[in-house]
């Protein structure tokens, strides 16, 4: 095998125990909460942890990357990330878990940002599609199998914190066996010029890309984080949740190859607007089929293959408008945008279940989905306007 091959299969699974973890600490978390008397909304709180830690780090990851290359950015965020699973069982306290959801947090996107900024930077241009397609896949599988871990809460509770800190030190340790390489910087390209600025410059090229990551990171943390609750809320239990949720992650396994693949030949914006719509439809129908745990389990399922890849999408449609130089920042907005939406969406869900217990909490997720439907659909001509300049 080339080291080319091989580290793409290392940085595929860096990223599918990443979602494993992810996966699993949000509904694991939100059930140990509901279940100890604690708030919705403060539960829906709690869980903004992981992406406060995201927002912290994000604008310390450029500089950095470029100094050291992918290879130690990668280790020293796995390292956070295992380090810190490994501590949520020896004290159960409200702030002590959330630092380490802030700890978490910071340390994953040490590890994406390092990862989907070698392969974007890294692949064909012919082939992006395909290769942040699989990038999302692997994601989405672990995130598929994360949930399904809260039921070893009733073996142990240490037991899925100590499985999730001892499968990321196994593949984390398979990164010592690739070769370090760094950013390239084109011509055009500054040591001088700030991070602020082709921040700015990528936001105002590529803004209509970062609403998909926007809308992912909402809806999954708000079916992570608050579906839970509610779940118990209207009459599901613990087991039944815990084989729902898994669903949505599995539907994008489905469709996340094929739907890249797709954007390559047709365009991104077309694929986007198809799956959002799609999503909307879905999520719809579930705020009136919420009782049914069958049409959960094909709501779930439709939604994820429909939605469920808007991230990779959002991420192929920056690279597409970005030049090279202005990739890391852009990699990084991807990130920020990301978690802002996962800040947003369980806190969200939590203060409306809290709220309005009368209505459904899917209504949320149509809304936020319309609400990002809207500017990509007028966004057309702005970027014409851009490319021209």
């Amino acid at each position: 095998m080339s080291q080319q091959r091989f580290r793409f299969l290392v940085l595929i699974l860096l990223v599918t125990i990443s979602g494993f973890t992810q996966g699993m600490l949000l509904p694991l978390i939100a059930v140990i909460l509901e279940q100890n008397g604690i708030s919705s909304s403060i539960n829906g709180l709690h869980a903004t942890g992981l992406y406060i830690g995201v927002l912290i780090a994000s604008p310390f990851m450029e500089k950095p990357l470029r100094n050291i290359g992918y290879k130690p950015m990668i280790l020293m965020g796995g390292a956070l990330v295992f380090v810190s699973m490994s501590f949520f069982p020896f004290w159960e306290s409200l702030w002590f878990w959330f630092i380490l959801r802030v700890t978490i947090g910071i340390g994953d996107h040490m590890l994406h940002f390092g990862t989907q900024t070698w392969i974007t930077t890294t692949a064909d241009e012919d082939k992006r599609g395909r290769n942040i397609a699989l990038y999302g896949l692997f994601f989405g599988a672990g995130f598929a199998i994360g949930p399904l871990m809260t039921r070893l809460v009733s073996i142990n509770i240490a037991a899925p914190f100590l499985l999730s800190a001892g499968l990321s030190i196994v593949v984390w340790s398979l990164m010592f066996l690739v070769r370090n390489q760094f950013p390239e910087d084109e011509e055009s390209y500054s040591t001088s010029s700030s991070s602020i600025t082709r921040f700015a410059e990528a936001g105002k090229l590529a803004w209509v890309a970062f609403l998909p990551p926007f809308a992912y990171g909402f809806l999954e943390a708000a079916l992570h984080g608050s579906f839970p609750v509610y779940g118990m809320r209207i009459g599901h239990d613990v087991d039944t949740l815990s084989l729902i949720i898994p669903t949505f992650a599995a539907g994008s396994l489905i469709s996340q190859l094929p739907l890249g693949i797709l954007s390559d030949r047709i365009g991104r914006k077309k694929v986007l607007l198809s799956v959002l719509a799609a999503g909307i439809i879905c999520f719809f129908a579930a705020a009136y089929l919420e009782e049914s745990v069958i049409w959960l389990f094909i709501l779930f399922t439709l939604s994820g293959i429909f939605v469920g890849s808007i991230f990779s999408l959002g991420i192929s449609y920056m690279t597409d408008i970005l030049p090279k130089r202005l990739l890391p920042a852009g990699n990084i907005m991807c990130g920020i945008a990301f978690s802002i939406g996962s800040i947003i969406g369980p806190y969200t869900g939590g203060v409306f279940i809290e709220l309005f217990p009368e209505l459904s909490f899917f209504h949320v997720i149509t809304t936020m989905l319309v609400l990002i439907t809207i500017p990509i659909v007028f966004s057309e001509k702005e970027n014409r306007a851009l490319a021209s300049t």
